[in-house]
């Protein structure tokens, strides 16, 4: 069922402009005919002019708006100095009603840039329809076509001016919930690696479960990649990496490693380097971010565990890269647990919790229960010690001085981190990043 219906009258052709009151007033009059049971929430979008132009292209707009009283309460005029504004605008109306499916009314003419703009703009999980506006006008009535015509591809220079208006204007927004925070290891030395553990605050992203500094987007999120790539250019400067040299694990919940430099595997949860510059980054949402540090051979690694990784050994997979690749001493290598979803929290299906009281009973709580608490901290360090890294070279939530824990339950802290556990499928994302400096 339709639930918004988007009328965009940016940069209307010459032939439209005079009769934009006209044109308005039908196609609000065939919306509201065709939506008799549940009127959608309409959008008009519109180019936000200045002095007297403003106000009298104003004055039109909200004379074609009186009457229509089914869509009073559900209709917005939102105007601004930019399309990328204006839809942005509109997207965090329709995510604060939880809508998915718009119906696009617009010029033909502006058909192909506006899918421009909803491809980097919006995410899959939202539908679009588009109909062109003087058909729509001149028939009174909303048509549903039974397919859609694709539109002609926009030359190159012309998705890059909207690509760069976009990420212009994204820059030009506000950082919410306070500043970035990031938090560091005092286990791995800060004059050879940069390193730290994001938080959820100092990003753009709006959506609850998302704000502010989600730092992944998927088809099955709201947040799109343009919103995560300013998340993480704020973050890379505040913390002083380049965004350009940043590689993220491809996670697949396995133990595979990438090597930097070498082919580059179609999923993995593990990457090591030794090269300078390069930012090595895994996400966590209850998962745990690892990183790895060796000061003495300067190499460096990160991995995502969550618990079928932690099973798998994803984080000894690392470990092991680091040694046949650059010829690290297994007694060398620091390695730091980030923020991830502690034992507290942390439930699986007795099934799967059995796999974790063979590798240490103290790994599981509750084991005789259908889902006990499971420890994917311990069970890593217990891993991890087996291979031979010393106890006193990893860093969790089992050190002495709290004070230094850096491993916080991610679910026990909607304030500081993101939580899959917690907050459902719309979930954010969080990451652990470390790289060596030059």
């Amino acid at each position: 069922m339709l639930e918004a219906v988007l009328i965009d009258l940016f940069s209307l052709p010459a032939n439209l402009q005079n009769n934009i009151q006209g044109l308005l007033h039908n196609t609000l009059e065939a919306i509201e005919k065709c939506s008799a049971i549940r009127a959608p929430c309409v959008y008009v979008m519109c180019c936000q002019r200045q002095g007297s132009e403003r106000k009298g292209e104003q004055e039109f707009l909200l004379a074609a708006l009186r009457g229509f009283q089914s869509l009073r309460r559900r209709l917005e005029v939102v105007c601004a100095q930019t399309t990328a504004a204006a839809l942005y605008t509109i997207k965090q109306r329709l995510d604060e009603k939880d809508l998915s499916i718009i119906k696009v009314i617009l010029p033909t003419i502006r058909k192909d840039l506006m899918k421009v703009y909803i491809d980097h703009l919006f995410t899959a999980v939202y539908q679009f329809e588009f109909e062109d506006l003087q058909a729509i006008s001149d028939s009174e009535s909303l048509q549903i076509p039974e397919h859609q015509h694709e539109g002609q591809i926009l030359p190159s220079q012309d998705v890059a001016l909207i690509q760069s208006e976009i990420q212009m204007y994204l820059e030009s927004l506000p950082s919410l919930k306070g500043e970035i925070t990031i938090l560091r290891s005092s286990l791995i030395p800060d004059d050879i690696f940069l390193h730290g553990f994001t938080t959820r605050t100092g990003g753009i992203s709006y959506i609850p479960t998302l704000s502010s500094c989600n730092l992944f987007s998927s088809s099955k999120r709201r947040d799109p990649q343009v919103v995560v790539k300013e998340n993480l250019r704020r973050l890379a400067n505040a913390a002083g990496f380049n965004p350009e040299a940043f590689h993220r694990v491809k996670v697949d919940h396995a133990n595979a490693v990438c090597i930097m430099g070498k082919t580059e595997p179609a999923d993995y949860d593990g990457i090591v380097t030794d090269q300078k510059g390069v930012t090595l980054a895994a996400p966590g949402a209850d998962c745990i971010p690892v990183l790895f540090a060796d000061p003495v051979r300067r190499a460096c690694g990160a991995a995502h565990s969550g618990w079928k990784g932690t099973l798998l050994g994803v984080s000894m997979a690392t470990v092991n890269a680091m040694v046949s690749e650059y010829g690290c001493n297994m007694k060398d290598i620091l390695v730091v647990l980030g923020p991830s979803v502690g034992p507290c929290c942390y439930k699986l299906p007795h099934e799967s919790a059995k796999e974790f009281h063979r590798i240490d009973p103290r790994c599981v709580r509750l084991f005789d229960s259908a889902n006990p608490y499971i420890d994917i901290r311990r069970a890593t360090r217990i891993l991890l010690e087996r291979g031979g890294i010393l106890p006193e070279n990893i860093q969790d939530d089992s050190i002495t001085d709290q004070n230094q824990n850096i491993t916080l339950c991610t679910a026990c802290h909607p304030d500081k981190f993101y939580s899959h556990f917690r907050d459902g499928t719309n979930f954010g994302t969080q990451i652990g990043f470390i790289s060596i400096k030059d």
